[in-house]
Formats: structure tokens, sequence, C-alpha cells
């Protein structure tokens, strides 16, 4: 992917006048990062002396971001490449397909006030690509069932996966989305992440646990990127309502239409409520979230092991996260220890995981001078349904992660990451990965 100074410049000017101030960006560098080719903008200011305290690696392209930022467009784009081995047990120690994975995301948002003189209205769009060859190193060398990269996908060109409306109304009370989006992003209430079993210490691939069944909980369908609309409700105070409908038969290479309104109308459903309390404490409020949610999938499925497709899945999840421990006083810092929560359940005529739960610890800035540093730990187990004995002899897989996201520059992370999956497809598997997550 190639981002070309004069053509950007060309098309921002004709649609801001204003923006005359481009043309003092150039390109510097070209920076080869994972196969993929990002153009360096820099303004003529830049010294070197700031390269390893600058936010943003381009410092935001050379000030582009800054300028459209003043004409209400908010830009940012990060890569993320992760190095994975299993060094014992799993299918094979020795097969090298898939241990390298990577992918680029390109977001952007414009507020609809500053460009059309709607109140309370957004519109986000996120523009996702891969650069592996193979989604990771399950198949060949681990064989789990959550999977041990949950970041990684096949090779694909950028793709845009998200594009959405969003409109707020008194005074971010009640909201509303509609267009093609990632139910697990959710919404924020009291500054929690909530809805759709959204969390803050286990949510993100990029910056926290690698393992699938410690980003989001595997007994819920949930579609990938898929055309539909999501609500959110939460009058003054601590509890609030969501609810999702979303395309079930999507495809996340394509915009939605034709398998929403031409296919079976097959629509994926989910509800969550929940409370956001702030208990009290010595160096101020604890902040948490606790959530509970019910899902409806009317798609025919099975588990594995029959030919036989039954219509209307239904589960229930629930999700918490609470901080525990703050370093410190300042609202702003949020520095300290927290843990989280999370279970579900499916039916198991349907499904090969029946029943779920994984725990686990966060700490932010736990060593001295690293205040930005975050160790995590995470157990996840997942119990498989008997009517699939024969995809799944076992009676359950668990993983536990540790990782420790290193924060090396403003822009700049490196997290290292140890995996213990047991049960998975072979023996017992030890898979270590190292991400390298970059903002440009």
């Amino acid at each position: 992917m190639e981002f070309y100074a004069h053509t950007i410049s060309k098309h921002v000017l004709l649609r801001f006048p204003l923006m005359h101030e481009l043309d003092r960006a150039f390109i510097t560098n070209r920076i080869i990062f994972a196969g993929m080719t990002v153009l360096v903008f820099a303004m003529g200011s830049v010294h070197a002396e700031d390269f390893w305290t600058r936010e943003t690696l381009t410092e935001g392209f050379g000030g582009l971001t800054d300028i459209l930022n003043e004409q209400g467009l908010d830009m940012a784009l990060n890569a993320t490449h992760i190095y994975q081995v299993n060094t014992r047990g799993g299918l094979s120690t020795h097969h090298r397909r898939g241990r390298h994975a990577g992918s680029y995301d390109l977001e952007m948002t414009a507020d609809m006030e500053t460009w059309m003189g709607i109140e309370g209205a957004s519109v986000f769009m996120h523009a996702e690509g891969w650069w592996s060859k193979s989604q990771g190193i399950d198949g060949p060398s681990v064989g789990s069932a959550f999977g041990v990269n949950a970041d990684a996908m096949g090779r694909d060109a950028m793709v845009i996966t998200e594009l959405y409306w969003e409109q707020s109304w008194m005074d971010g009370i009640f909201k509303m989305r509609i267009g093609k989006m990632d139910l697990t992003g959710g919404f924020e209430h009291r500054g929690c992440p909530v809805s759709f079993d959204c969390n803050r210490y286990a949510n993100d691939e990029t910056a926290q646990f690698l393992n699938g069944a410690l980003v989001n909980n595997p007994t819920i369908p949930f579609p990938d990127y898929a055309l539909g609309a999501a609500i959110y409700y939460a009058p003054e105070g601590l509890w609030y309502l969501s609810a999702g409908v979303v395309d079930a038969q999507n495809d996340h290479r394509e915009t939605g239409f034709h398998t929403a309104f031409h296919k079976e109308d097959y629509f994926f459903y989910i509800l969550e409520t929940g409370i956001t309390p702030e208990w009290n404490s010595a160096r101020g409020p604890l902040a948490g979230a606790y959530r509970v949610g019910i899902w409806n999938d009317p798609q025919p499925k099975s588990h594995t092991d029959t030919m036989n497709s039954y219509r209307d899945d239904v589960g229930v999840y629930v999700s918490c996260d609470q901080m525990l421990v703050r370093e410190s006083s300042d609202p702003q810092d949020t520095q300290g220890l927290g843990t989280f929560f999370r279970y579900g359940y499916a039916p198991s005529r349907r499904n090969d995981i029946t029943n779920f739960w994984s725990a686990g610890l966060h700490y932010q800035g736990l060593l001295d001078r690293r205040d930005e540093d975050i160790l995590g730990i995470g157990y996840a187990q997942g119990f498989f349904s008997d009517q699939a004995s024969a995809t799944y002899p076992q009676d359950y897989e668990s993983a536990m992660e540790v990782f420790y996201n290193a924060r090396v520059t403003p822009y700049l992370h490196i997290t290292p990451s140890l995996q213990y999956v047991a049960n998975p497809g072979g023996s017992d598997a030890v898979v270590f990965g190292i991400r390298m997550q970059m903002t440009f």
C-alpha cells in the first residue's frame, strides 16, 4: 500500500480550500514495514532529536492529520506485525507456515456537524489489510479451537471493514449506528467500554492478549463486519441498555447489501444491559463494568459431528471488568491493577463449544519509570459438546497467556507473549510470540 503526497494533497485541496498548507509537506523517506510500503511525510522543521519522543512516527504525516482535524476529520494509521512459533507439543514444532502475520488499520472519523451542519452526527470508516499467507500457526502447528493469534487473517488488500453513520441525541443519552460495523467495538458508558462483550482489559488483539479466547467470548457467533444497526441508551446514572442487529451471512470483503437483502432473512440479534459503578478508594474512584447479554442466530447450524442443522441458536453471556488498585489520584492516570471475567453458554445441539469462562489480571505501570507498560495474565477454558466428540475427543480446551506490552516510544510498542494451550488438536502446546505495533 502506498500513499502519494501529491495525490492526497490534490484531493484534500479540492475539498478544503484552506488546506494550502499541505504544499509544505514532502516525502522524506520510505519505511518498509512487514511488506507494506508507507511513505513518511515530514515538515521541514522536524529535527532528528524529536524522533524518540514524537507521538506518531511521521508526526501526523507532517502535520496533515492536524490540518484535517481542524476540518472535522480525524485520521489514524497503525500497523501490527506478529511472529509466533510453537515451541512444544501441538501438531508440529517445525512447520514454518503462518509464523509471520500482520495487519494495518486506517481509521477515519468525520464530524458531520462541521461538514454538513448535522449536530451529534459522525461517520466512521475503518479499512484493514492483512499480509499473512495463512491464518496463523493454528492449522499447521497448534490445532487450537480458540486460535492463538486473533489478528491473523488470510492475505488481503485493504478492505473497508466498517463504514457507519452514528447519530447522538440528548447529550449522548441515546445513540444509534447504522451501516457496516463490528459489533464487538461497542459503545462507551461513564468512561468504560460496554455493549456486546466489550472489556477494558481483554478486547484488543493488537495491544492486549493474542489468544482468541481472551479477546472475545467464543460461544458468541459474532458476524465479522456486517451490515446492520445498533442502539445505545444510557439515562443519567450507571445503568445502560444496548441492542444490535446485523446480517448473519456477511462477508467482510463485501458491502453486505447482497447477503442482507437478496438472500435468506438471517440476521444476528444481540441485547445487552449492564452497570458501570465506581467504588471509592484512597486514591480515587475504581471504575468497573458489569454486563449481561443474550443473542440469537437464526441461520441453520449444528455441531461438527452431524449433517443435521437446526435454526434459532440462542445463548447468554456475562462480561465484567473492575479496577482494583489505583497508583495515582489523578483521574487521567490509569496506572494500577485491574481484573476481568467472562462466561458464556451456547446449546450443544448447534455448537462445538457449549460452556466457556475466562479471567485475568491487568497491571499498568508495574515497574518504576515504565508508567505506560502493561502486564497481562489471562486464563480461558471452553468445554466441548459431548455430541461433537469425534471432532473434539477431549472434554475441554484451555489456554493461559502472559504478555508484557512495552512502550518503546509513544508510537512503537513491543509485546512478547507466552501461551500454554492444553488439549488442542495435538498435545499440549507452548507458543511464544512477539508483536510490534506502530502508529504512523
